[in-house]
Parts: C-alpha cells; structure tokens; sequence
C-alpha cells in the first residue's frame, strides 16, 4: 500500500463525495413508490438535474460568479439597518428604541436614499416610507447603496410554510422548520434551502449539478464550486465534477517538503502537465512520487489514492495558473485590501484573484464559499457587532473596488446569509449584555447586476410580544417572522445566474409554495433582473 502511505504526506484539497454513484441509484431505485416528491428530492432530483442540464439553452459565451458570503453564528440585522430620526416624529423609531433598549443605536448611522423603496413598507406599516441608517461603522455600505451597486433584503428565513399571520403561529395551525434558533439546524436549512428534509445536498450544489454541463464541460480545470472556508453544505451536490474544491487564502496546499511552488524540485517554467525535475534530493523525490502515481494499480484502493492525488496535482496547477494571470493583470490586489486585514477580506481578496484569472480555470459559471464567525454575540453586543460591520463594510467595499479594476464587478453578485438574526431585546439590563437566537433577518446583496439603491422584501413591525401589528414569534424577545422564504430569496439569485425557470423546482422544491418571486409584486424582490 505505498501510495496508501505516500498520501499522508502532503494535504489534499479536494473534498470527497460520501457516496458514488452507484450508491445513489440503488437509493434511487429502492425508494418507496407511496413517498411524497419533496420527500424523495434529494434522490430523484439529480436524475432530472442531469436531464435539464443537457437541456439549458442559455448563451455559454458569458461569465457569472456567484459569491455567498455566510455570516456564521446569526447576524443582529436588528442594527444592520436602523430607523432613522426621533421617537417623537417616527412611531417606528420609537418602536425601535422601546424594543432595543440599552442595544439602540441613537448616533452615527449613514443615511440610505429610501427614495425607491415604499414597497417595503407596505406590508406592515401601510406604505409609509421611513427613513433609515446603514450601522455606523458601515459607511462604505451605506456608499455602495446610494450608488446603487448594493440593496438591502428584509426579514429573510428559513420556511416550510408561508406563515399569514402570527395568531396562526400562536395557534399551531403552520408547520415549521425544526429546530429553530438552532445553529446547526438553521444554518444547514439556510445553505440547502430544503427545511422539512433530511440533508442530502445544497442548493449551491444543486445548480452546479445542473449547469456545469451546459458552461463548463469543455475546457473545465477545476470544478465550478470553490470554497474558500472549507466543507460545507451550501456546495454539497451529486456529482464527482462539481465537488466544491477547497482553497485557501494564499491559494491551494501544495505536497510538503518541495519548496514553495515547487521550487526545490522543478526546474524554472515546469508544471505537473510538463514537469522538469532539478538534479537534486528534491527533484528526484518529487519525479518518483509523480512517476509512480501516474500508474496503473491493480489494487483498486491504491489506485483510488493515486487518482486523488493527480486530480489534486491538475487542480494545484489549474488555480496556480489562474494565480500567476491575476497577479499579472496589472491590478494590485493588495492595495485595494490595504484597510482591512481580516478573515473575510483575505477570503474575498483571493476569490477577486481567481475571478480575474478566470480563463486559466476555464469555467463560464463559479460558485464560491466563503464564510466568517464571531456573529453569537451573548455579550458585549455593542462593541462586537461593531467590529463585525466594520469588517464586512470594508471587506464588500475592497471586493468591488478590486472587481472594478479588474473589469469584473458587473460579472459577479455577492450575498449575505446567516444561521438567523438576533433576539431585538437583549439578555438583560447590563449594556454587556447580548442577544439571543432569533429569526428573519435582513441581507445585503451586491454586485454590477444588482438593481441597488433599494430597500426589498417588507421591513418588520418592531413590535415586541402580543402588541397590536407584532409579528414576534416568541413572547415578547422580538423573533421576527419571516415575511421572505430563504426559498424567493435564493431564487432570484440563482435565476440571475442562469437557471431557467423549467428547473427550478430541482432546485428549490419547496419554492411553489411561496409567493412567486418572479411573476408577484408582493414578495418585492425584483433585485437582479430577471433573466
């Protein structure tokens, strides 16, 4: 077993499927006939994915990068934008600093155009437009709004059933998602967008599934799913050529003990497609471990490792190539990243790099992954949100200005999405207290394609418990009710992205029923076009 051994040598970034093929048509097979079809989504959808996919029609000409960006621990949305102007004048501006207490944000917030956007408010507060406020410490947000690159989506959350209103909550008569305020469960909900269901694949995954053979089967290096933060559900799909490929912010983990980039080993110019090995310890080192995975084994889990770490050597080469295109275009990422050195900066700067140097990946359609923590705030709320917004304003803020520059901010929408939002009251009287679990939550789109400036979905009554109009699924701690379905919201992303409307419900099965985001005023979601 010597390539057995050999594998523990270096990392292998390529994410494996649980389950083959095979596995997964004797599923298939065996499901029982009396199952209900969102029951048996998650095993009979992929069949009619590969089908539609050889059906997609759309022009393979262009380039569209899909970027979600999850905010992990449940996002306090609740001060990601805030009523504006006095309790005296604006009864929902009082009705927010009843509610937040010691948590309200009585300064400092940048102001937002809300010239255009009336429909949010007509839902629950008769269409009366209010004003409203970016958090302080996300001007470059608040910029990116005005200019119309950015919009703001309300009250966003995981749904089995539309809820109508809240006594019917209060009454049982809705099923809803399990678990709720749960982490673990909202934040799978939220990445699959399949609640009632057990976990099979997300809907990342699912439209990777679908497309990859319609834009990428060609010239395809490196699958079409990259995740700069690991495994996760929002890529999981069926297929072997869409597995999400694992990235790290300073590009792919190379096989240890030959240099950086190889250079111990390969002489200038060499790649594992045309290698060219130095006359050294290294070099001899390196010519026998390739020599020897690129044979044929008998030993069928011998071969399997061998085959994992060719793909891995391709990929390595694939996103090295991208690499050195991007940091040749002129364009100097780093400036551009100069005023914020975080996690979630460092992740988007690298997928800015790859969208740049695109063609050496040879993919018409990308999904990426990228993903921060720190947002379960239990204590010093104030302070910690505040450096929350302060990173992703200026993390969105450097992503566009690098896209910009490289000529890519029109190819690519960035969203937001997060296990929940935070409870509107606080744990406690203590201005060190924090929130607690909550629901609907307010999320940030961004991009050239984006219809900015806008406020979408419907703003929430900031009405606590059993108060006239409260749309609070939990006593009197302000769990807003989700008023848009994680279901619509995706749904017009992926659409943007070049899903057709004949495939949607593989991709999301319980969209139908929910209001339709594409063909209904009422959701309000109109934030991309509607391709």
């Amino acid at each position: 077993m010597l390539i057995a051994t050999l594998i523990h040598t270096f990392t292998m970034s390529k994410n494996d499927k649980t389950f083959s093929r095979r596995d997964f048509l004797r599923q298939a097979a065996c499901a029982g006939v009396g199952l209900g079809l969102t029951t048996m989504v998650n095993t009979l959808a992929p069949l009619r994915l590969a089908s539609a996919s050889l059906a997609q029609q759309s022009d393979v000409n262009d380039y569209k990068a899909l970027v979600c960006i999850f905010l992990s621990g449940g996002n306090d949305s609740n001060n990601l934008i805030v009523p504006t102007g006095t309790a005296t004048s604006s009864d929902l501006r009082a009705d927010y600093e009843v509610g937040r207490g010691q948590l309200a944000l009585n300064s400092g917030m940048h102001s937002l155009n809300m010239n255009n956007s009336g429909e949010a408010f007509s839902k629950y507060h008769g269409g009366s437009i209010y004003t409203l406020g970016a958090h302080p410490n996300a001007p470059e947000m608040a910029g990116m709004f005005n200019a119309g690159d950015l919009a703001f989506v309300c009250n966003v959350g995981s749904l089995s059933f539309p809820i109508e209103s809240r006594q019917d909550l209060v009454d049982g008569r809705v099923v809803l998602p399990p678990s709720l305020y749960s982490h673990s469960d909202q934040s799978m909900q939220w990445q699959t967008s399949i609640p009632d269901q057990p976990f099979e694949t997300g809907w990342g995954g699912r439209i990777a599934d679908l497309m990859h053979g319609a834009y990428n089967s060609d010239a395809s290096r490196v699958s079409m799913s990259v995740s700069l933060n690991g495994v996760n559900a929002f890529q999981r799909g069926v297929s072997n050529e869409t597995s999400a490929f694992t990235v790290g912010t300073n590009g792919v983990t190379p096989i240890r003990g030959f240099g950086t980039g190889y250079s111990a080993a390969y002489n200038a110019g060499a790649t594992f497609a045309n290698p060219s090995y130095q006359n050294n310890e290294q070099g001899h080192r390196l010519q026998a471990l390739e020599s020897l995975v690129k044979l044929t084994h008998a030993n069928l889990m011998e071969d399997a490792y061998a085959q994992k770490i060719l793909s891995a050597r391709s990929v390595e080469d694939a996103i090295g190539d991208a690499l050195i295109q991007a940091d040749g275009s002129g364009v100097d990422f780093d400036t551009h990243f100069a005023d914020v050195d975080t996690s979630l900066a460092d992740q988007l700067k690298m997928v800015a790099r790859l969208i740049a140097g695109r063609s050496n990946l040879g993919n018409r359609r990308q999904v990426f992954f990228v993903s921060v923590g720190g947002y379960d705030i239990h204590k010093n709320h104030l302070s910690a949100h505040a450096d929350l917004m302060d990173e992703l304003s200026k993390s969105l803020a450097a992503f566009k200005s690098a896209l910009v520059d490289v000529g890519d901010w029109d190819k690519t929408v960035a969203f937001t999405a997060s296990d929940f939002s935070r409870t509107f009251t606080a744990n406690g009287p203590g201005t060190e207290d924090g929130t607690d679990h909550a629901w609907g939550s307010h999320m940030v789109v961004a991009g050239g394609p984006v219809i900015g400036g806008k406020i979408y979905g419907h703003f929430p009554s900031l009405k606590v418990g059993d108060q006239a109009d409260s749309i609070d699924a939990h006593n009197t701690r302000g769990r807003w009710i989700p008023s848009t379905a994680v279901d619509q919201y995706s749904a017009v992303l992926a659409r943007w992205f070049g899903v057709e409307s004949n495939a949607m419900e593989e991709i999301f099965p319980n969209l139908g029923r929910f209001n339709d985001p594409f063909n209904s005023t009422e959701p309000n979601l109109a934030f991309l076009p509607m391709i």
